[in-house]
Formats: structure tokens, C-alpha cells, sequence
């Protein structure tokens, strides 16, 4: 028996540590957060019974390691997870007689601020625990964050960066293209933290809550957590709400954050629990993975059983086909949901569904509805075999260990929604008035077939101003923009085309090689193609093959007779890098990321290589003193290693 327990574990452990690294390292989902705790679970009662912790077990494992786009940094002291329940009884059990805070589990993104004479010198998200990536550009535009405060003395907190239900949505209603929405609050913050501009940051309007102060002089050793909260609050920071509980009043205080929650505009996944008194806290030690002053209460989700009536499947631009579970109407914390996401095939297949299946379903953090279990699982829904919109054949693709559906269709009128959204957006042709939805319109209508089409709708002026949203005035508008957009660059077509892998960065990088010359692009070989720097062999290919498409190229044609393309030229003797060869690594503070630096340097004759060599002129990291793999390499060769400010001083 214990060795059939011990597989079970190992294929526990894989199946729990695969998740969690394509949740947090990527941002996909291949299972339910409900099925997530289930398995978690399963695998701690296995390891209590046998006795036994494998070495990489998520039990025992705090995280995973951070991504290589930030400076990373080692924390002082360990940030741990939490011991976890959905008992309200063993939550007043855990007190002991004792006196605790309660406060909200915020979703976001944990950061360690650390404050010198005052002044805010240092952010540092959560990484794996043990190591986290620097983000101290981005904390100084967090909306709330005091860039300086009136003590003097080191100063360390941790605190979670968060971004607001009502801030996502505003953000996602700016973005036209479905396939370009943000999933969630948490995905949008982690994304907007970790920015390598902190201009971008700055226009996400990411608020900072601080949980717990880590060192103060003597606060950090002696008093209260809840002093400590007031110590924090009274310097300037935003703390997390909190109540102060006892075994008497702790099941009240639950009931305040459970009623509070349906109208809270900052995403929370529970609440966690810690002592007061932080000596006793302290007292009782940690485990390997959590600390024993504190644990985390996660909301009993509200489960409805329902039957699974139909599976909706949803095209986009990219030919990824979307899953949608339709299933009977039930009332879950206070909404009737008819609908829940299904994500992909692989969390299709995990779930064994069937029409007709009895189901569970509930809000992940009492919001988005999500399947918790198939009852049935009768494993008896067919995957389609066609688009449901064009009716061409659609296959089933493994990517970044994912199973998801893709229509094979170049010419699905999904795709052309999608793809004419891209062709009319800012960084693309710049039409303004051409929303999505009007392009729906458009394209049922038959106005539009290809991209040339888009300057010819004025034909339908008048078919145009009787549709719904529109009159004259908005009608006139849109045509005024259409004949705008007529003047554009060869690089904002290149990106517009929506040709794979290629955005708007390697799109101007292209036209300046080519010299702006789109008949020298078409005629390429893929073997010039991957001397453009920036283009491997990959996407070489896909250019080449774009271009080498008969019936696309007649497009191409036809669209470029409508268009007249300004001349973008070098002014005469700037090739001042002509010949120089430069390395970037880290965040940047100036541009907006290191492909923005590249074009600038590229734009002036030089060259940015990946890796450090005797040839390279200098490597631009702003973080000069760390012990990177690329600054020991520039220091072994004699590379100077100089800041971003630095390198704009003398080069450029």
C-alpha cells in the first residue's frame, strides 16, 4: 500500500509543481484553482500518512525561480508561505486563548520595500522566496507609495502590490482586441510591476498595502503586529485592513470580511491570521516551508451542482478556438452564472467532460465562475474537428505544455475580425473610429474583404450611416481617418500585415535594413532574412513564406495602390555607432524596453549583440556593481560597464 501511495505522490508532486509553474512563470492556467487545492490537499494527507516528503514537493518547495528580464536579488530572510484552512473552527482552535490580526489576503504581487535616511532605496518582489527580481524603478510610481518618510533609520517592509477590479477593467474596456484582455487583476499587476519601463507601470495605477514590518530599530524585535500596522500608517503607507481578534470574536470577525468582500474593489483570495503578540509568534519557530505565527483562511467556496448543457468554442485572430462551458443557471454568491471559461483542452480533457455531465461550479475568489468537479465524467465531449466560424479544419497543438485549439484557416473571418482590428490599431495604420465590433459590423455587411477594401468605404456612406451608433457626424469622422491613415511608413504596414513574430519593433528594424524598400523585403531570401539582426531562423522562415503567398501578395499590391508611404531617412551623419558593437542587460529607466534601446542605436549605425566579447565597445546595465553573469564576463574581458544615463551621455 505505501508504495502505491508513493507513486501517487510522485505523479501528485509533478502534476502540482507543473501548474504552479505555468501559472506563476507564465500566466497560463492548465488547472481550476478549486482542483488545485484538492490535489494540494490529497498530497499532504499522504505525506502525513506515509511519513513521507519528497524533495521537490510543493508542500516543501516555497516557489519557483524568478525570470531572467530583472536584476535578481537574494531576500535577507526567507519570505515563506502560509499554512492554509477553510475551517472557521480551526481557525478559532489555532488562536489558543490568543490575540491576533485579521486582515485581508490580498492577490497581487508581494514586494520588500527597504528605506535608507529616509528615502525609498530599494524593491523587491517575492521571486521564489529565496531570490527576487529588483523593481525599484516601478515601486517609485506606484500610485500610494511614499518616496520618502520622516524615519531616519533602515527601514524594511513587505506589502502587496495590487491593481484594482474597477482599474482592470477600465484598462481591459481600452483594449479592442479580445485576445489582448487581461485575464485577471493578479496577471495584469505581476505583468505591470515587472515592466522594464516604469512608464508603462506608472499608467497602471498599481496601489501598495503593507501586511508587516520585517526591521525598524528595536519596533522590529518588541510589541504588536498591530502597532507595528499603526507604526507603518503613521509614517505614510497604506496598510491592509485589518481587525483585531479573539477566540470569542474571531468567528464576527470572518463575517465582516465575508460581507465586506462582495463590494471590495481590490482583489483578495482570503485572509490570513497572525498572533499580536509578535515574541510569542516568533516563539513557536516556522517548519521548513511556513512560519507558525500566522496562517491563511481561504474562502469555502460556494459550490452549485448544475448540468452541462453545451460547450461553446470561441475563434480569434491568432486561430486559438476558446472553450466556453455553457450549463443550467444557478445563483452563486448572489449572481445567476450560466457560463464559466474552460481556458483550453488540456483543463477539457483534466475535467473528463460530456454533455449532460452533473457538474460543480463556483466564483474562483467568489468572482469568476469556474467547473470544480465533474460529477459524470463521462469524457464523452468531442473536440470540434471544424471552426465554428469558416468550417475548415482545426487541430489540436500542444504549446509551452498546453493543449489548446487552433484553427488552420489563413482566411477565417475570425482571423479577418482580429486581423483587421490590428491593421487599423495606433502602432499599426492609426484609423481612429474602427472598433472591433464596427469591424464585425463591417465585414457581415460584405464592406470589407481585404485590407485595401478599408479605403474604399465610402462607397457605403450612406448604407454606413444608418447602421446603429453611427449618423452623419461619426460617419464623416471615420472617413476623414480613413484618408489620414492613407499617409503612413512602411514599417507601420509591415506591423499592420500582422505577420507572425514580427511587432512593431522588428517591423521598423526590417524596413531599415531593407531601406525602406518593400519590393527588396518581398525578394529576400530566408537566408537574408536571418542576417537581419533580431530575426533568427524562425521567424526568417515565417517572413519568407508571408511574402511567397499568391494570393496574399495580390492583396499587398492592391492595398499598397491606396497608400502613399513617407520616406524615412537617416539624417546625414548620424552613423556616429557605425561599427560599434554594445550589449544591454537589465531594466532600463529611459526607454521602454531593451529592443527600444537597440533601435536607437541600431537608428545610428551600431550593433547589440546578446553576449559580452572582446569586441564589445561597453555593456549597459544600470545595475553596474551586480554580480551578473554578463558584468563578470565585461570585467574579465575588460568591458566597461557603464548606466544607461551614462551610455545616452557619450553615445548618443
Amino acid at each position: 500500500m505505501k508504495e502505491t501511495d508513493i507513486d501517487r505522490m510522485k505523479e501528485l508532486t509533478a502534476v502540482l509543481n507543473h501548474a504552479a509553474k505555468v501559472y506563476y512563470a507564465q500566466d497560463t492556467e492548465v488547472m481550476s484553482n478549486f482542483e488545485y487545492d484538492r490535489l494540494y490537499d490529497e498530497l499532504s494527507e499522504l505525506e502525513r500518512k506515509t511519513g513521507v516528503i519528497l524533495a521537490d514537493s510543493p508542500t516543501v518547495n516555497v516557489g519557483f525561480e524568478a525570470v531572467e528580464e530583472l536584476p535578481k536579488e537574494r531576500h535577507e530572510r526567507p519570505m515563506l508561505s502560509l499554512a492554509k484552512t477553510k475551517s472557521r473552527e480551526e481557525l478559532r482552535d489555532w488562536l489558543n486563548g490568543n490575540e491576533a490580526v485579521l486582515s485581508w489576503k490580498l492577490d497581487g504581487l508581494t514586494i520588500v520595500l527597504t528605506y535608507m535616511g529616509g528615502k525609498l532605496s530599494k524593491a523587491v518582489t517575492r521571486g521564489n522566496g529565496e531570490v527576487g527580481e529588483v523593481i525599484t524603478n516601478n515601486a517609485r510610481v506606484f500610485k500610494n507609495v511614499p518616496l520618502s518618510i520622516p524615519y531616519q533609520e533602515e527601514l524594511v517592509l513587505r506589502g502587496e502590490a495590487v491593481i484594482s477590479y474597477s482599474e482592470f477593467e477600465r484598462i481591459n474596456s481600452e483594449i479592442e482586441d479580445v485576445d489582448a484582455k487581461y485575464k485577471n487583476p493578479r496577471n495584469l499587476c505581476s505583468g505591470s510591476v515587472r515592466q522594464l519601463n516604469n512608464e508603462i507601470t506608472a499608467r497602471r495605477s498599481v496601489n501598495f498595502y503593507a501586511f508587516s514590518l520585517v526591521k525598524a530599530g528595536e519596533t522590529e524585535s518588541s510589541g504588536f503586529r498591530a502597532d507595528q500596522l499603526a507604526f507603518l500608517q503613521g509614517l505614510g503607507f497604506d496598510v491592509v485592513e485589518y481587525r483585531l481578534v479573539n477566540p470569542d470574536t474571531i468567528l464576527e470577525g470572518i463575517e465582516y470580511f465575508e460581507n465586506r468582500i462582495q463590494t471590495y474593489d481590490v482583489p483578495s483570495d482570503g485572509l490570513v491570521l497572525t498572533y499580536n503578540d509578535i515574541a510569542y509568534g516568533q516563539s513557536l519557530g516556522r517548519t521548513a516551508k511556513f512560519p507558525r505565527d500566522s496562517i491563511a483562511f481561504k474562502w469555502a467556496d460556494e459550490l452549485r451542482e448544475t448540468v452541462l448543457k453545451e460547450m461553446e468554442w470561441s475563434a480569434s485572430r491568432t486561430g486559438l478556438i476558446n472553450p466556453v462551458a455553457i450549463f443550467e443557471p444557478v445563483e452563486l454568491e448572489g449572481t445567476t452564472v450560466s457560463r464559466a471559461s474552460v481556458h483550453n483542452i488540456s483543463i477539457v480533457r483534466g475535467l473528463k467532460l460530456g454533455l449532460g455531465d452533473r457538474i460543480t461550479v463556483y466564483k474562483a475568489n467568489m468572482i469568476i465562475p469556474q467547473i470544480a468537479e465533474n460529477l459524470t465524467q463521462s469524457d464523452t465531449l468531442e473536440i470540434p474537428a471544424l471552426c465554428p466560424v469558416c468550417g475548415q479544419p482545426a487541430q489540436v497543438r500542444q504549446v509551452n505544455d498546453v493543449q489548446s485549439l487552433y484553427c488552420n484557416n489563413p482566411d477565417c473571418d475570425a482571423k479577418k475580425i482580429k486581423a483587421f482590428t490590428l491593421f487599423v490599431s495606433r502602432d499599426a495604420l492609426n484609423v481612429d473610429g474602427l472598433s472591433e465590433s464596427t469591424l464585425e459590423k463591417f465585414l457581415a455587411s460584405g464592406f470589407l474583404h481585404e485590407y485595401a477594401d478599408l479605403f474604399k468605404l465610402s462607397r457605403y456612406e450612406q448604407e454606413i450611416m444608418q447602421m446603429e451608433g453611427f449618423g452623419e457626424k461619426s460617419c464623416n469622422n471615420l472617413l476623414e481617418s480613413i484618408e489620414k491613415a492613407r499617409n503612413t511608413t512602411l514599417a507601420r504596414v509591415i506591423y499592420g500585415l500582422g505577420i507572425e513574430n514580427i511587432g512593431v519593433a522588428n517591423a521598423k528594424i526590417l524596413c531599415r535594413h531593407f531601406h525602406d524598400s518593400l519590393e527588396a523585403l518581398r525578394q529576400a531570401t530566408v537566408e537574408e532574412l536571418n542576417e537581419v539582426d533580431g530575426v533568427g531562423g524562425v521567424i526568417a522562415a515565417g517572413i519568407y513564406e508571408y511574402f511567397h503567398h499568391e494570393n496574399r501578395m495580390e492583396q499587398l499590391d492592391r492595398l499598397m495602390a491606396e497608400l502613399h508611404l513617407e520616406e524615412v531617412m537617416a539624417e546625414e551623419g548620424s552613423q556616429t555607432l557605425a561599427g560599434m558593437s554594445f550589449v544591454i542587460t537589465g531594466s532600463l529607466a529611459h526607454y521602454e524596453n531593451r529592443n527600444a534601446l537597440k533601435e536607437a542605436i541600431e537608428l545610428k549605425g551600431g550593433k547589440v549583440t546578446g553576449s559580452v566579447t572582446g569586441k564589445t565597445v561597453c555593456l549597459i546595465n544600470n545595475d553596474t556593481a551586480s554580480q551578473s553573469s554578463k558584468n563578470k564576463k565585461a570585467k574579465e574581458l575588460g568591458v566597461r560597464i557603464i548606466s544607461e544615463e551614462e551610455f545616452m551621455a557619450e553615445y548618443l
